[in-house]
């Protein structure tokens, strides 16, 4: 009926059912400046200082929100006795790259210079995401290594991130590039929304166009399938030639080098100095192979990993480990290693 746009039917859908208050949870709504966020307290007095969790919430930068990660950040301030900090960053095309990067990071850097008003341990802060929210994770995280005038973070939790733009034919997007929750032309069309906020280009980028050779020949020491273990390439995997390059293309797209749109760029000077990570991959889904490299870069650059695979799980599982009426118990298993780790820090 051309009444409004089908991402504002997406977005409307994602976020409409909302679980209420749990019980063992105060839920309070703020501001970290500009930027909406949600406190999730247990409220039983701690027997010490909280950890902390600031979470961005996955949708492919351009929709969910603080609403519809409601009840996974019920979850797990009431499982892992923390404060979570849910983050309502900015989404495309309406507020293009690094709005959602700016969000994240600004928020974080507040929470980090008030810690004294959360009765929070400083030395267990943590940033956690899923999909797009990994994402965002993965690039606050290596904004802040190094950093001695603020906390040092205690860990990032990385659940089926998106940490490139160079490859969109890799292994897993190949084998799942029709499976849902989240289709192979579905991870390019909302990765070109939060860069240049439209979806034109899409076959181009589809296809390897957008990048020139130098720099695919610079970052294959990291984007690269000979660096997925074969055990990944079993259900069948060609390997793309990418078309030739299209230089109108990349002139739009030259963003994509940069670590805080796409991790896995970042040098290892940086990635030497990040905080121990969690990792969460699903077999079924396109973004397996990011979170693949990402796992590899870290431990070749000395970072302790925990690294956790659903070899049942799709894109999006965790987020529906409570939802009515689609609830799966691989969904609930990935979030309980979360809260493991989380206790375990």
């Amino acid at each position: 009926m051309e009444l409004c746009s089908s991402l504002a039917i997406k977005r409307l859908v994602l976020s409409a059912w909302r679980p209420g208050p749990a019980p063992g949870v105060r839920q309070e709504d703020a501001r970290f400046g500009r930027v909406p966020v949600r406190l999730y307290r247990p409220r039983w007095p701690p027997a010490r200082p909280r950890a902390a969790v600031l979470l961005f919430h996955g949708g492919g930068w351009i929709c969910c929100s603080i609403d519809s990660h409601e009840r996974v950040c019920q979850y797990l301030a009431e499982e892992s006795d923390s404060l979570v900090v849910s983050v309502g960053y900015r989404l495309a095309p309406e507020h293009k790259y690094p709005a959602a990067y700016e969000d994240c990071l600004s928020a974080t850097l507040h929470f980090l210079q008030h810690l004294q008003h959360f009765a929070v341990d400083p030395a267990r802060v943590t940033v956690c995401g899923d999909s797009a929210g990994g994402n965002l994770a993965a690039a606050v995280s290596q904004s802040l290594a190094g950093r001695s005038d603020l906390p040092r973070l205690r860990a990032q939790i990385l659940l089926y991130p998106g940490l490139q733009a160079l490859d969109f034919n890799l292994p897993s997007y190949q084998q799942n590039r029709g499976v849902p929750l989240l289709f192979q032309e579905q991870a390019v069309y909302s990765s070109l929304l939060y860069v240049q906020g439209d979806a034109s280009n899409l076959e181009e980028v589809l296809e390897g166009s957008h990048v020139p050779l130098d720099l695919r020949l610079k970052y294959r020491k990291w984007v690269n399938a000979d660096n997925i273990p074969e055990e990944f390439k079993v259900r069948g995997y060609k390997p793309h030639k990418p078309r030739e390059f299209k230089p109108e293309v990349f002139e739009k797209l030259k963003r994509i080098c940069k670590p805080t749109l796409c991790p896995l760029f970042a040098e290892d000077e940086n990635i030497r100095q990040l905080p121990e990570t969690f990792i969460l991959t699903c077999e079924y889904d396109v973004l397996r192979d990011d979170g693949l490299l990402y796992k590899k870069r870290l431990e070749d650059n000395g970072v302790p990993v925990t690294w956790y695979h659903l070899e049942d799980g799709i894109h999006g599982i965790v987020n529906l480990f409570d939802y009515p009426g689609l609830t799966f118990p691989s969904g609930k298993r990935g979030l309980d290693r979360v809260v493991a780790f989380i206790k375990g820090l």
